[in-house]
């Protein structure tokens, strides 16, 4: 019998609007990965996009833009009428903008002025190319607000100068730097901002005694960032100012560039030289190159889904598609820099009214929150797109972990150990707000003083076992021994010495915390469940990739953890967020974290009663901005609990959960604030990798296809598994009608768990 082919190719969606935008808020984002903007259009016909781009951290350690760039006609032409459309198309990271043009002969109706702006995929450099049926001047303009000392009213908390104790919360005034515009020359315009001081990377490694990690350099003095704008025949008018004469077509090139160390000298001949490269490529290559890659990421993998005949929602399946597809892009555009994805905004924050600081505000600040900094990586291996680990993996496994094995040996005198707390700068240190302002030298006790996470310990745990997962999908035994195991094996050896046995013989996490959310606790679910699964991942090893003093040691520590902590309420057994625990301050849900992301406790396992149970009777819940409820209810197989959840999910947008409020962007795959900021990067990343298992997961060799999926969905799909695996899938109507998996070979490992299928091949 020939089976039914599956769907066409995954289109990745366009969209499309047929109006102006007031500001920022109703921008369209684009990226490569490293150098992104928010363009819009204005009723005037105007084209602004504001820069941004990973490694542009200001004296103060925060991620700000680089900068606004605007783009006017002459003749102008007004973003009105039937004319205007603006469109993004994902599949190629392009914007296209039509403007009302003018007839090129009396009597013929008037021809579009057409404009197409994108980012290099392969080179720090944005592309505006402009069409138009009769010649046009095109100017582009320079707009900054960083144009002189400006302090700041207030700081957010993990701001180098937040300090809890002081008035103000101030260590000092937080003084923004002013950019410098370079003079104009012909062709080109230019601006960056030097970091002439550094306000605290250095001050914070000396207060937590951090000072001496091997090869530390302070990663803010005199790092430049800036942009150069360039257009063959521009003639400057003044240095903000880049005048293209009339002509049927404009190209502008816009430049971006971060060196750390270096001197603005430096950085101007640096630019110079890097556009110059850049330019002796031909355009059509490049343009090729990049449409390539584009290609290249979508074919890793895609989800369509459909309603079925009886779906009582039948516009719920295109709009998560949709949300999916802007979810995985907009983690393209800004995943594959020099820094890990910022959960507050990514490089996607934009002015808002009552926020000092301009575009570069971000609630939160900074920092980097290990809880809320994972989420926009959960789904990343299962797409297929490991790539967009690498920032994450280069920082906490670079000199996060570096400064980690040294405060363990300073703070507790442990060689060979990592200490990493939950909140940290890309440099190392932890917020002073939460260390406190006593220098670690003084101190007898040398843990930070904030209860919030005093002993939230679960970052390093899960790290591990993201580094090890990540090893699963790729079998790369160098990654595994120079990356993976020098994070993994001191990571474990803290929590060998720090705690101790109980009476038992075994190991009595003690004094401890769950997550956030109980401040006193003995053996938290969390740091148990990641204490188990990740010596079970490094015992899994073969001894090749494991030495046999390490697996022996491995499988003592493995022998002393306790069992995973259950309570009985209401006469029904379930998973508990502690042996014990009292206190509680947030509403996170550590007994469930034995579910996800451990997977100690699944739909397939004899233990799922348990988690069921807890899911079922847990005290907090939501389907917004970081809360996890949708992942717990997958991995438990909760097909309609997860199916109404993610949908809850995807429709509500613009909610602010800290002040009440609700204000929606304009762009569909933008949420927030939530708890955090604008564009939210939690909440659609909770719902990618929702939805990603509800269709596979994996544990060990085995394959779990159709885990958690409701019958009034239809789907065609394509996702990766661990040793380098794919499987694509059509489940329509309530029938398994394709399957295949590369390598074939992996077919027999493939266990489909569709509770309403009748057939399945």
């Amino acid at each position: 019998m020939t089976r039914p082919a599956l769907p066409p190719a995954f289109r990745p969606p366009t969209v499309t609007w047929d109006s102006p935008s007031a500001d920022a808020t109703g921008s369209m984002p684009l990226g490569n990965g490293d150098l992104a903007l928010n363009a819009w259009v204005e009723p005037s016909g105007d084209v602004i996009f504001t820069l941004a781009k990973t490694d542009a951290w200001d004296e103060h350690a925060r991620l700000v833009k680089l900068g606004r760039v605007r783009v006017s006609l002459t003749p102008a032409r007004p973003a009105t009428g039937t004319c205007f459309r603006q469109s993004l198309l994902t599949d190629r990271a392009e914007l296209h903008v039509l403007l009302p043009g003018a007839a090129t002969e009396p009597g013929l109706p008037a021809a579009p002025t057409t404009l197409r702006l994108w980012i290099d995929a392969h080179h720090p450099v944005v592309h505006l190319t402009i069409d138009s049926p009769t010649p046009v001047t095109a100017v582009a303009t320079i707009e900054l607000w960083r144009t002189e000392p400006a302090e700041l009213p207030y700081v957010e908390i993990s701001d180098l100068l937040f300090s809890h104790t002081l008035p103000g919360k101030q260590v000092r005034p937080t003084v923004v730097q002013p950019d410098t515009v370079v003079p104009a020359r012909p062709g080109q315009l230019g601006w960056y901002h030097h970091n002439a001081r550094s306000t605290g990377p250095r001050e914070t490694m000396a207060h937590q005694d951090l000072d001496g990690v091997p090869g530390w350099t302070d990663p803010i003095l005199h790092r430049t960032f800036g942009a150069l704008i360039r257009a063959t025949g521009g003639e400057p008018r003044d240095n903000h100012t880049l005048v293209c004469p009339p002509a049927l077509q404009h190209r502008f090139d816009i430049h971006a560039l971060t060196v750390q160390p270096s001197t603005p000298d430096a950085w101007l001949g640096a630019i110079d030289a890097q556009a110059d490269r850049i330019d002796a490529v031909p355009f059509a290559a490049r343009r090729a190159a990049h449409e390539a890659w584009w290609s290249s990421f979508w074919d890793r993998s895609h989800i369509t889904l459909t309603p079925t005949v009886a779906c009582a929602d039948p516009s719920a399946p295109s709009e998560l598609t949709q949300a999916w597809a802007l979810q995985r892009y907009v983690t393209a555009c800004a995943g594959r820099g020099a820094y890990p994805i910022k959960f507050n905004g990514s490089l996607f924050t934009v002015e808002w009214p009552d926020k000092p600081g301009g575009p570069d505000y971000r609630r939160w600040g900074p920092g980097y929150w290990w809880q809320n900094t994972r989420l926009p990586y959960a789904s990343a291996l299962a797409a297929g797109d490991a790539d967009l680990l690498e920032p994450l993996l280069r920082m906490y496994a670079g000199p996060v972990r570096d400064a980690s094995v040294l405060r363990a040996e300073r703070h507790f005198g442990y060689k060979d150990a990592l200490y990493l707390p939950e909140c940290v700068y890309f440099w190392g240190a932890c917020f002073p707000e939460s260390y406190g302002d006593t220098p670690a030298k003084d101190r007898v006790d040398k843990l930070q003083d904030s209860g919030w996470h005093k002993r939230e310990w679960s970052s390093a745990l899960e790290f591990s076992h993201l580094l090890l997962t990540a090893y699963s999908y790729s079998n790369d035994a160098v990654f595994l021994r120079e990356r993976a195991l020098p994070f993994v094996l001191p990571a474990l050896r803290f929590f060998d010495l720090y705690y101790g046995n109980g009476p038992e013989g075994k190991m009595r996490l003690e004094p401890a915390q769950a997550l956030e959310t109980f401040w006193s606790a003995v053996n938290p679910a969390e740091l148990v469940a990641g204490l188990r699964v990740v010596t079970s991942q490094l015992l899994a090893l073969t001894e090749t990739l494991l030495p046999a003093a390490d697996r022996a040691w491995v499988a003592s520590l493995a022998a002393r953890l306790p069992e995973l902590p259950v309570e009985e309420k209401d006469g029904v057994l379930r998973l508990a967020p502690a042996a014990s625990y009292d206190v509680c301050k947030n509403s996170e849900l550590p007994e469930l974290y034995a579910v996800w992301p451990y997977r100690l406790v699944s739909f397939e396992k004899p233990t799922a009663a348990l988690g069921i149970a807890a899911l079922d009777r847990r005290a907090f819940r939501g389907a917004i901005s970081w809360r996890q409820d949708e992942l717990f209810m997958t991995h438990l197989g909760q097909a309609e609990q997860a199916r109404d959840f993610i949908v809850t999910r995807v429709r509500t947008r613009g909610v602010d959960l800290l002040r009440g409020e609700s204000y929606p962007m304009r762009f569909p795959g933008f949420w927030g604030p939530g708890y955090d900021w604008v564009p939210d990067q939690d909440q659609p990343s909770v719902m990618q990798a929702a939805l990603q298992a509800m269709l596979i997961q994996s544990e060990g060799d085995k394959i779990f296809l159709l885990p958690a999926w409701p019958r009034d969905w239809n789907v065609a799909f394509k996702l990766h598994a661990p040793r380098g695996t794919v499987v694509e899938a059509e489940f329509r109507e309530g029938r398994l009608v394709e399957l295949r998996v590369t390598p074939e070979s992996r077919r027999a490992d493939v266990v489909i768990f569709a509770p309403h299928s009748k057939t399945a091949p």
